[in-house]
């Protein structure tokens, strides 16, 4: 299901869905927001709760829950929920939906609340992250999240394997995509524990390996969106590298093979650094958070966007937008960045980041974060991207196999995707 227009009213795969009358509930009525969110993690909830039960003090009579939904249905289950009549009154929304969202009217607008509340200091929020999630002048989401990819390390399976760790191919210079496939071919050539995963992949979720294929020049379509880019030269070889590195190196594991890093059972894997709260909380392993490599192209980062928003038309939408701007303050937005890098200039430094990412070193959180975020570019998204991403993901199944022909399985993609991306 793909969230293609919500204008005064819902339209999900063609069917209308009037959206309740927009209002706002008396003072003394109790009002009840729901938040969707994909992560259920103990940690993360404990906080949202914690902002909440600080918004409760000054608005006693409205509760603030959190509905974690799986990450893997995540938008279909919101729109399903969209469909049905029953929105939650926020929602995270993933930066390759962002399109559908922001052009849908489904959000309410932020900016002007956001102006007005007290302290809330908008200039602080830079251009760079708001970019995505605005409109004619307009936000309409607040960019929560804006994660860099790393590439977080077991050394203690690195140096095993005889291999030199990413730390020591830094320093001498060599951290390219070559030697970082040759450490994860070493490594999984032991027997005893994988080379390198692409977290979240899952051979399904393609646009992740944009944290590889980044570092050929490659994306997935033009920049205008309109054609597929799949079959350029920059496409091809990278993918063809991902291919070699699956099944002629056995750098990566294949389909079906369910490897989990962060018990210890791999010596890399490239996710975004909000992961550092999978780690294990006693010193399991030697570990280490390093930045991507350098492919053909030089030295690039990709980032991972998450915003949130409110709805619009809702009958406690305009609360629920005064919740968001709570939220998402310089105070809230400080216990944010403990998880989510923060989209604040005046939290973007070394030394504050330090004091809600205990885990990371000044090296790590300057070299992976704060560069990665000033330099990254977000994951390919694009208007109805729920289609896309399923045609494309189908299209890409002929590829993980042995003997793929990877640039007609490429061609096979653009054949099918073009017509959806020239909408």
């Amino acid at each position: 299901m793909t969230l293609t227009s919500l204008k005064t009213s819902a339209a999900i795969a063609g069917i209308l869905i009037p959206l309740a009358s927009s209002g706002v509930a008396w003072a003394q009525d109790a009002v009840n927001l729901r938040m969707t969110t994909w992560s259920a993690n103990e940690a993360h909830m404990a906080m949202l709760n914690e902002i909440a039960a600080g918004f409760k003090e000054t608005h006693p009579n409205v509760t603030v829950s959190f509905e974690p939904l799986p990450f893997d249905s995540y938008t279909t289950t919101l729109t399903t929920q969209i469909a049905g009549g029953n929105p939650p009154d926020l929602a995270w929304i993933l930066e390759t939906t962002a399109a559908d969202f922001v052009n849908s009217g489904a959000l309410a607008p932020l900016t002007e609340a956001f102006t007005a509340t007290e302290g809330y200091d908008i200039a602080d929020v830079t251009e760079k992250a708001t970019a995505l999630w605005t409109r004619d002048g307009q936000l309409y989401a607040y960019p929560f999240s804006t994660s860099p990819f790393a590439i977080f390390v077991n050394n203690d399976l690195v140096t095993a394997a005889g291999a030199r760790t990413p730390a020591e191919l830094i320093a001498a210079g060599e951290w390219n995509w070559e030697n970082a496939f040759a450490t994860a071919k070493a490594v999984a050539d032991g027997g005893s524990a994988d080379g390198l995963i692409v977290r979240d992949f899952n051979y399904q979720t393609w646009q992740n390996l944009a944290s590889i294929w980044n570092g050929w020049g490659a994306t997935p379509w033009s920049e205008d969106g309109k054609t597929c880019a799949f079959t350029d030269q920059p496409m091809v070889d990278a993918m063809t590298r991902i291919h070699q590195a699956i099944f002629t190196d056995g750098a990566m594991p294949g389909p079906g093979e369910d490897i989990d890093f962060f018990a210890g059972n791999a010596a890399m894997t490239i996710t975004q650094i909000s992961r550092a709260s999978l780690l294990p909380t006693e010193d399991a392993f030697d570990w280490d958070l390093v930045p991507l490599p350098e492919g053909p192209v030089g030295p690039y980062a990709v980032v991972g966007q998450a915003g949130v928003g409110a709805f619009a038309n809702r009958p406690n939408t305009d609360i629920a937008v005064e919740f968001l701007a709570y939220m998402t303050n310089p105070e809230n937005s400080r216990k944010l960045a403990q998880y989510f890098p923060p989209a604040r200039a005046s939290l973007l430094n070394a030394e504050t980041l330090a004091e809600t990412n205990p885990l990371l070193s000044a090296e790590q959180l300057e070299n992976v974060v704060i560069s990665g975020i000033s330099t990254g570019t977000v994951l390919p998204g694009h208007t109805n991207f729920a289609q896309i991403q399923q045609t494309v993901r189908a299209g890409l199944d002929a590829m993980w196999v042995p003997d793929a022909d990877v640039p007609a399985v490429l061609q096979s993609v653009c054949d099918s995707i073009n017509p959806l991306l020239a909408r």
